[in-house]
């Protein structure tokens, strides 16, 4: 008889861990707190704009491609993805501007032409980029890291340790490679793929920018949620049963003790749903502090540093503005006092911005002749905002650079780490879960092995870490940990 699975959150993580689950042959049941399932891939849509509010990027597409193979299909047949040339556009308080287009050649001579010496500079960071990569993806992605000989049966020697570059952060490697601070700041900006800080995140990271010109930056025609309409069609045509609206309050077991095995999960309504595992797509301060009530196990979640929040605006604007790409950053004047005041749990006067614009890239996702702004700057977590003052400070910001939104802007809807908290149940509004802050970090991440028997965790929170590609890994991992488990 199949074992029955529930997965509690409609996430990535627990939508490809439920395609696997049912690929092998198990009963699976989601249950999904919000309306629609996606989690943090989500949407907002207002008068003919629409906008990417959670993740607005899709790298490593083989990751989804391997899920949909899983239930007989291919990402290919899903969705229509288009890798993006140029990758992104750099703008720093100089008025100097690097725009980077998909291909190492190109990319070599556009860093040659911002910075004499750049291409070289760049090359040799990229080489050390694939080598953590492709170490870190046969040891440190490949399985859990339940403690660190976990992570020592997969290395082949000794030598596999130093080439990720644990040692160091990723901001001493970029001015090690570099000597225009621009272009250390350029490399800094990567630690905030994981809501970490340059300043105490692993070198590891420089993998990411390795990542994103070896595999390209990709872009689904009709938006991120083209991705996540994808996984919920391949996930009901396979047969799972998707519960929405329905919240799960407790997580059942038949003890306390690590070896008592979990008995299924009990939903708002009083109903109690039995399961054989239950795999916990939820934070995982939220599943130890409420699902489970585990004082122990929450006490060793909370060692984890929990990754920046966000501030987000999401902007219809009228008319094109000259020179925009689709991905825009406009720094600030200094990454270590911007960070210094997150770190101090402060809102930065002089916040690094991000900007998605896909109607750059898909017509469809903005009026004609009109653009969609996602606007994001990174924030501690748990701090009070105010949306109004902030949103005019960020605005001023831009307009200081060149780019004056507020006569064009048809509205201003914005996101502050409160909404994020409450939306998605994440502490603090902490977007990816755990940060990658300092040189435990990987080892002090909650391990995808829960604290009773038959119950596992995917998601941001949870090794690998946060992250559309990690979250997708993290449910392989789960994945191929019950196979084991049940033989």
């Amino acid at each position: 008889m199949p074992d029955r699975i529930v997965i509690v959150g409609a996430g990535v993580g627990g939508l490809a861990a439920a395609i696997r689950q049912r690929a092998r042959g198990h009963d699976v049941a989601i249950f999904e707190r919000n309306d629609v399932v996606g989690g943090k891939l989500a949407t907002y849509v207002r008068d003919g704009y629409t906008f990417d509010i959670g993740p607005s990027l899709v790298t490593l597409p083989h990751v989804f491609d391997e899920v949909f193979r899983a239930a007989g299909t291919t990402l290919d047949e899903q969705v229509d993805l288009v890798r993006l040339d140029p990758q992104f556009a750099y703008h720093w308080t100089d008025g100097s501007s690097l725009t980077v287009p998909d291909g190492d050649d190109a990319t070599a001579a556009a860093f040659d032409a911002f910075a004499p010496g750049g291409g070289g500079a760049w090359r040799a960071f990229d080489t050390r980029g694939r080598r953590i990569w492709d170490v870190a993806a046969r040891t440190f992605f490949a399985g859990p890291m339940s403690n660190p000989w976990s992570l020592a049966t997969r290395m082949r020697s000794p030598f596999d340790l130093l080439a990720i570059d644990p040692m160091r952060t990723l901001h001493r490697s970029a001015a090690s490679f570099f000597d225009d601070r621009r272009l250390v700041q350029w490399a800094d900006r990567y630690a905030t793929y994981s809501g970490s800080s340059p300043y105490a995140a692993p070198a590891t990271l420089a993998c990411i920018p390795h990542v994103e010109a070896r595999f390209g930056c990709w872009y689904p025609i009709g938006g991120l949620d083209a991705l996540r309409a994808a996984f919920e069609d391949v996930a009901r045509s396979t047969g799972i049963e998707i519960h929405t609206a329905t919240e799960v309050t407790r997580i059942t077991a038949a003890g306390t003790r690590p070896d008592d095995r979990v008995t299924g999960v009990q939903l708002a309504d009083g109903s109690h749903r039995p399961a054989d595992v239950v795999i916990a797509n939820t934070d995982a301060e939220h599943l130890y502090a409420d699902l489970l009530q585990d004082e122990r196990a929450l006490k060793r979640v909370r060692r984890a540093m929990r990754s920046t929040s966000g501030f987000v605006m999401c902007l219809g604007v009228r008319g094109l503005t000259a020179g925009l790409h689709h991905h825009n950053v406009w720094f600030s004047e200094s990454y270590r006092a911007e960070y210094d005041r997150l770190d101090a749990g402060d809102l930065s006067d002089d916040p690094t911005i991000y900007a998605c614009v896909s109607s750059v890239t898909d017509a469809s996702q903005a009026p004609d002749g009109c653009e969609n702004w996602f606007v994001l700057v990174n924030t501690p977590p748990d701090v009070r905002i105010d949306a109004d003052d902030y949103a005019s400070l960020v605005l001023d910001r831009l307009s200081d650079r060149g780019v004056d939104l507020r006569p064009r802007a048809e509205f201003v809807h914005t996101m502050t780490p409160d909404d994020i908290a409450a939306r998605y149940r994440s502490p603090g509004g902490a977007i990816y879960g755990s940060s990658s802050n300092g040189k435990r970090a990987a080892f002090v991440r909650p391990s995808n092995r829960g604290v009773r028997a038959g119950l596992y965790l995917v998601g941001g929170s949870s090794h690998p870490g946060g992250g559309l590609p990690l979250v997708t890994t993290s449910a392989k991992i789960v994945d191929e940990m019950i196979a084991r488990d049940q033989l």
